[in-house]
């Protein structure tokens, strides 16, 4: 597509997304003079695309009420974060059971994607899998598109794939992974998979990986696995700067609602009606009001930085109670 005809159409997408928009705005959006903003709009108008033009201090162009949309134009880009929003919005309660409409929506797009990207999109939403925790406060780093695309690719036909990897500490290493799926957890994406290098299990944050391609050849997944799973294990069971040792007194189901699998194993204790919670974490002092959200009788095994954080916070909730 010629690159004039390309800016007509960036014209059109900008006017659609509502509203007045200026001569000046438009002329920065698409890199070119006012002059060639209003040749544009004329090319429009000629093609019966009803464009206002708005006078005023404030006015510009917009356009007019009832004009239907051109058939879907989306690039890969566009209809993976589409496609993905309609996906997380039925994963995370947004859209009701009962409700058809982001399954119909997904399927009408799909139809009009043209036939590659419509398949390389299928593959990763058949590779996907989410955890139940929701997503913390601060907005992580999205992954490049393209990287996601081509580790649900290998994800789905098996294949190992070569990536950059920069860890937490900064340091970048090349990396040749057997990807055995795509999670989406806490508002994150990781590929969980074998590492060829070292023969571990590992799990890699996809917003840190740069130039992943798949590679020839192919291997076999263990059975049974479940990538959804494997992650959540694997954040509980990471070393992190305290290992924290409690007895609660409860089911696993009441535990669970507070200190899910992610953040905490659980195990037998020798008392009955007691269970073994241990928890690896950077930090302590979140913990203190989760146990007491528990609402369930507790013991400190360790460290004894936890027990010191939790009698402050008694105090605290203390002092608060007694203000008139």
């Amino acid at each position: 597509m010629p690159r004039p005809a390309g800016r007509v159409l960036t014209l059109l997408e900008l006017l659609q997304s509502g509203g007045t928009r200026t001569v000046a705005e438009l002329a920065e959006r698409l890199d070119v003079d006012p002059r060639t903003v209003r040749r544009y709009v004329g090319q429009l108008v000629d093609l019966d695309v009803p464009v206002e033009s708005v006078r005023g201090r404030y006015g510009g162009y917009r356009l007019g009420s009832g004009y239907r949309l051109p058939p879907l134009m989306l690039s890969d880009d566009e209809a993976l974060a589409v496609l993905l929003g309609l996906v997380a919005g039925r994963r995370t309660g947004l859209v009701t059971a009962g409700n058809t409409a982001s399954e119909t929506a997904s399927a009408k797009i799909r139809r009009v994607l043209p036939k590659h990207v419509a398949h390389r999109l299928g593959v990763l939403l058949d590779s996907l899998s989410f955890t139940d925790r929701s997503g913390g406060f601060d907005a992580p780093d999205a992954p490049d598109s393209g990287v996601l695309l081509t580790v649900a690719d290998a994800v789905s036909h098996c294949r190992p794939v070569s990536m950059r990897y920069t860890g937490g500490d900064g340091r970048r290493s090349e990396r040749v992974l057997h990807a055995y799926g795509i999670v989406a957890h806490a508002g994150r994406w990781y590929v969980t998979g074998k590492d060829a290098g070292s023969g571990e299990d590992r799990t890699f944050r996809l917003d840190r990986i740069a130039d992943a391609r798949t590679l020839p050849g192919s291997f076999e997944p263990p059975e049974g696995l479940d990538p959804a799973e494997r992650v959540e294990s694997g954040f509980a069971t990471a070393e992190y700067r305290y290992e924290v040792s409690l007895r609660i007194h409860g089911t696993a189901d009441q535990i669970r609602a507070r200190l899910p699998a992610s953040v905490a194993t659980l195990e037998e204790s020798d008392e009955e009606g007691w269970l073994r919670a241990r928890i690896r974490a950077e930090r302590l002092d979140w913990l203190p009001p989760v146990l007491a959200s528990l609402n369930r009788p507790f013991t400190i095994e360790h460290p004894d930085e936890l027990r010191d954080l939790v009698t402050a916070f008694a105090e605290r909730l203390t002092s608060y109670a007694r203000c008139s």
